[in-house]
């Protein structure tokens, strides 16, 4: 031991009292909570970690950090993008964090032709009705499609706002 007056037996004591000293405070944390939360404290900051596929930052990020900034203006969290595409979400609000990941994956989402997506009627025309399907893209409902009656006229069946389905 380099310092003066503290002998072998002084530390050794010191050491055993520091053991003992964590051992009771562990007791008495134990008593306290037996068992891990099933949740954690709704103060507690939340991170959601996810992958996207590189190609896509471009596209999260927006020109001039655009449609990020919206996302983190709209939510109020905290957004992280690494260069291989991994994506971390931080907020202390969970439904926060999940509007945030909802509002990204819309944007990644691959869209297949032929599939059915539900949306929100953007425009309409004498041909369909426009509806927007998310990530910034939409689909046409063509007016053969609206209804299994005869259209004549697409604002009699839907107006803009409306939530349809899209295929």
């Amino acid at each position: 031991i380099k310092i003066k007056g503290v002998t072998r037996e002084i530390l050794k004591e010191a050491l055993e009292q520091a053991r003992k000293a964590r051992f009771e405070i562990l007791d008495v944390m134990e008593e306290i909570i037996k068992e891990p939360r099933e949740e954690l404290s709704e103060y507690a900051p939340k991170i959601e970690t996810f992958n996207i596929d590189p190609e896509k930052i471009k596209d999260v990020i927006g020109k001039g950090g655009e449609t990020i900034n919206k996302i983190i203006a709209a939510t109020g969290v905290k957004i992280d993008i690494e260069e291989d595409g991994q994506v971390m979400i931080y907020s202390a609000d969970q439904e926060k964090a999940y509007q945030a990941l909802d509002m990204i994956e819309d944007i990644v989402r691959e869209f297949e032709v032929g599939q059915i997506y539900y949306g929100t009627v953007t425009r309409t025309t004498t041909f369909g009705a426009f509806v927007d399907i998310g990530g910034g893209k939409e689909g046409l409902v063509h007016i053969s499609k609206i209804s299994k009656d005869r259209v004549k006229n697409v604002e009699d069946y839907v107006k803009v706002g409306d939530k349809v389905k899209a295929g």
